[in-house]
């Protein structure tokens, strides 16, 4: 495939602003559609819209090349049918009618094999059926895959799905296990306080970092993903003839436990660990080895280097990014 000119949905959120200037960097023209926040770098064409305009995708398909369909919004009742499905939908259509779309890389989630919430006992591969856990973000991210399902057995659509396991960018990591806000992600450890010591720590203000356990004290275990693999693996998919018509599982090269990441967090912060047990976790892992194999996908960012990165951060006084959804 000759891929030249991309064009990006999700420009200015986590994904977006990481993968743009690499997408430059390695010589693509790049059109990235700016909704509500501005798309900020340099050699990219902006194009202002709103992926639920049904208008917006013949203009922006226009003279392009492939797709990077990364734009959603999340546990948004009134506009996710409209933001997610039909302008997935919309995106799809146009690449079909327009005939000249080389490569459609949606951006799919592990959000659609439930994750933590029901029981895997064995590693989360491509394989796995769509099985949603609770929510309407997840349930659009079973659908949206079920449209480019269709779409490439009814019209043969050269189409591309990455399924990223939780992203890491920034400080997420540590904003997800200290106690202090922001609180990013799940479990809130605030709603897992019991104790009279659990709840001192929030009512006095006092930080700490979570260790998360099930009943009888066993360490969680999850499988997470750094942005700079999330990245690699989008510009390992780009114009890879070998990945149309397949669905790649993009996860980082281990899962961690929640016992060795809070003393790890602990140790570098010089902050007590606190422990938190919770009945409706089920560990879970993700099986690379389809995007290894097909991709060449080699993920460096294990829960250290993340974890490592998010204090980098920090101590450089960068500002956050605002989180606007809590996963």
């Amino acid at each position: 495939m000759n891929i030249k000119n991309i064009f990006v949905t999700g420009a200015s959120g986590k994904i977006g602003r990481a993968l743009l200037p690499e997408l430059v960097s390695c010589g693509y023209r790049v059109r990235a559609l700016e909704f509500e926040d501005p798309v900020e770098c340099e050699g990219v064409e902006i194009m202002e819209g709103d992926i639920r305009d049904p208008s917006l995708a013949r203009k922006a398909l226009l003279d392009m090349d492939a797709v990077i369909h990364l734009a959603n919004c999340k546990e948004n009742r009134e506009l996710f049918l409209e933001t997610n499905i039909h302008g997935t939908f919309y995106l799809l259509d146009e690449a079909k009618n327009c005939g000249h779309i080389k490569q459609f890389i949606q951006a799919g989630s592990d959000a659609r094999a439930g994750i933590f919430f029901y029981p895997h006992p064995y590693p989360i591969d491509e394989t796995y059926p769509h099985s949603a856990y609770p929510g309407y973000y997840a349930f659009s991210k079973v659908l949206e895959e079920v449209m480019c399902e269709q779409y490439m057995i009814q019209y043969k659509l050269p189409i591309t799905i990455l399924r990223f396991s939780w992203v890491m960018d920034e400080d997420d990591f540590l904003c997800h296990i200290t106690l202090k806000e922001p609180d990013f992600g799940v479990p809130v450890w605030r709603e897992l306080a019991r104790t009279p010591e659990q709840k001192e720590y929030f009512e006095k203000g006092i930080d700490a970092v979570a260790k998360l356990v099930h009943p009888g004290g066993k360490p969680g275990i999850r499988h997470i993903v750094g942005i700079e693999d999330v990245v690699q693996s989008i510009l390992l998919a780009v114009g890879n003839a070998s990945s149309i018509g397949h669905a790649f599982t993009i996860a980082g090269p281990s899962p961690f436990s929640y016992e060795f990441a809070a003393e790890y967090v602990a140790k570098k912060l010089n902050l007590p660990v606190l422990e938190f047990e919770y009945d409706k976790f089920y560990d879970f892992t993700h099986n690379i080895a389809k995007a290894r194999s097909i991709l060449g996908y080699n993920p460096q960012y294990d829960i250290v280097k993340i974890i490592d990165s998010a204090i980098e951060f920090r101590n450089a006084g960068k500002k956050r990014h605002p989180t606007k959804y809590i996963g």
